[in-house]
C-alpha cells in the first residue's frame, strides 16, 4: 500500500506528460480516434519495409493505424481491480475496440487508406492472443533502445508490481511492433462475427427440436 501511495504523485505527472504528447501527436498524424481503452493514431509509416504473413506490406509512406492504450483507464483498473484482474479485463477491452476498429475500416474515411494497424509493446504474450497480431522485431538498434526504456519506465510507474517486474524480468521485457494488416483484422473479426451467429442458429436449432 505504501509503494502504491508512493507512487501517486509519480503517475499523475506521468498523466500530465501524456496529455501534453496527445496534443503533440494531434499535429503529427493525421487523426487521433478513440475505441474503448484504445487511440487509435493514424499517421503514415516511416522506416523500412515491413512484409506481413499474409502477403500484404507497408511501406514507407503507407498510412498505418498505430494502436495506444490510454494508461489512464488502464492504471484505474488496476487500482479498483488489482494487477491480475486488470490484466485480463484489458486485454478484454483490448479485443473490443479491435472489433471496433474492423467494422469501421471501410466506412470510416480517417480509416479508408489504412493499410494496417500497429503497435510496440513489451508484454506482447498477453496481448496477442485471440486478435492475430504478427511480431516483428524492432529495425533500428536506437529505437529498440528507445522503447526499450520508456516502456520499462512507464511499466515501473503505472503497474502496481511494475518495479519487481522489470528487475526480475528485465530480458524478457524486450520491446517488439504488433503488425496485423487491414485484411487480416477484418476477415478475424468477420469470421469469429459468422461463428457466433452459427453457434446462435444452432443453439435455437436444438431449442425448437427439444
Amino acid at each position: 500500500m505504501g509503494a502504491s501511495l508512493m507512487k501517486l504523485p509519480l503517475q499523475s505527472l506521468w498523466m500530465m506528460w501524456e496529455n501534453v504528447f496527445d496534443l503533440i501527436t494531434r499535429f503529427r498524424s493525421k487523426s487521433v480516434l478513440r475505441y474503448g481503452i484504445c487511440k487509435l493514431v493514424v499517421r503514415q509509416h516511416h522506416g523500412k519495409r515491413i512484409a506481413c504473413q499474409d502477403g500484404h506490406g507497408i511501406q514507407a509512406g503507407d498510412w498505418v493505424g498505430e494502436l495506444h492504450l490510454d494508461n489512464r483507464q488502464v492504471m484505474s483498473l488496476s487500482r479498483t481491480f488489482g494487477a491480475d484482474r486488470a490484466g485480463l479485463k484489458t486485454v478484454r477491452m483490448l479485443r473490443d475496440a479491435m472489433k471496433q476498429i474492423s467494422k469501421e475500416l471501410d466506412s470510416n474515411s480517417d480509416l479508408l487508406e489504412v493499410r494496417a494497424i500497429t503497435g510496440i509493446t513489451l508484454l506482447h504474450r498477453g496481448i496477442i492472443h485471440g486478435i492475430g497480431f504478427e511480431q516483428h522485431p524492432i529495425a533500428s538498434r536506437w529505437q529498440q533502445r528507445f522503447y526499450a526504456a520508456y516502456l520499462r519506465l512507464l511499466l515501473r510507474i503505472l503497474h502496481p508490481e511494475g518495479k519487481e517486474r522489470v528487475q526480475y524480468s528485465s530480458e524478457k521485457l524486450a520491446p517488439l511492433m504488433l503488425v496485423i494488416s487491414k485484411q487480416s483484422l477484418k476477415e478475424r473479426f468477420a469470421l469469429r462475427d459468422h461463428d457466433l451467429q452459427e453457434a446462435r442458429h444452432n443453439r435455437r436449432k436444438k431449442e425448437a427440436i427439444s
